[in-house]
């Protein structure tokens, strides 16, 4: 018994391993992003593209060795929850991963570098989403139940900040129709990082269901 049991914690251990590491790449991988956008740096916005390849290995890895576990070790309760939580977070990182890929692309298509406003709004939001991946990583790291539910509190903000960039960026095009097409680029460079910080907060919910087992539901209002 107390071999299962030793068998059982390293190989939940493995797996968390994998799944924190894979997100501090991700969250490297969209603080690379928003840094090219920034400066406008097209052969590094290229290696973040490449980059990507890393992440979707990750992914897939975390996935084979989890059902392995499910099936070698047939859990129940709180040690099931690990290796299923494990897949889904890990999905939820390679998407952002996919994201950071997308702004990088982005940026290999701006006919010049952002309007000094425009992209200090743009990585304004950028950052925020960064520190919500940052932060929720973490929490899975520590199985700190109460740090992902501060993230996952925070989703609104980010929305908040989204609209506004959204805002300003049409509102530029309203003014500057030559600027349209670089700054359908920006539109969408923002959207990806709004939607960076929904991942953030998909995973907020999922490591909060593995440590609690309970579902985060509804945002308490102000």
């Amino acid at each position: 018994m107390d071999h299962t049991l030793k068998s059982v914690d390293t190989g939940l251990g493995a797996l968390s391993h994998s799944v924190a590491a894979m997100g501090d790449l991700a969250v490297a991988q969209v603080r690379a992003a928003i840094d090219v956008f920034v400066r406008h740096d097209l052969a590094d916005a290229a290696k973040v593209v490449r980059a990507d390849d890393a992440l979707d290995l990750q992914d897939a890895e975390i996935e084979k060795n989890a059902i392995r576990f499910i099936a070698l070790h047939q859990p129940m309760a709180d040690d099931l929850r690990r290796p299923i939580a494990a897949m889904k977070i890990a999905m939820q990182l390679e998407r952002c991963g996919d994201l950071a890929k997308n702004i990088g692309k982005r940026v290999g298509r701006l006919g010049a570098a952002a309007p000094e406003d425009k992209a200090a709004l743009i990585a304004e939001l950028g950052h925020l989403a960064a520190e919500r991946l940052a932060a929720v990583v973490n929490a899975y790291r520590a199985e700190d139940a109460q740090g992902a539910y501060n993230v996952w509190l925070k989703d609104t903000e980010i929305d908040e900040r989204h609209d506004g960039v959204l805002r300003e960026i049409v509102a530029g095009m309203v003014a500057d129709p030559a600027a349209v097409e670089d700054s359908t680029h920006l539109l969408f460079i923002a959207k990806n990082l709004e939607r960076i910080g929904d991942h953030a907060t998909n995973v907020a919910e999922l490591v909060y269901y593995q440590i609690t087992g309970s579902d985060l539901t509804e945002r308490p209002k102000l």
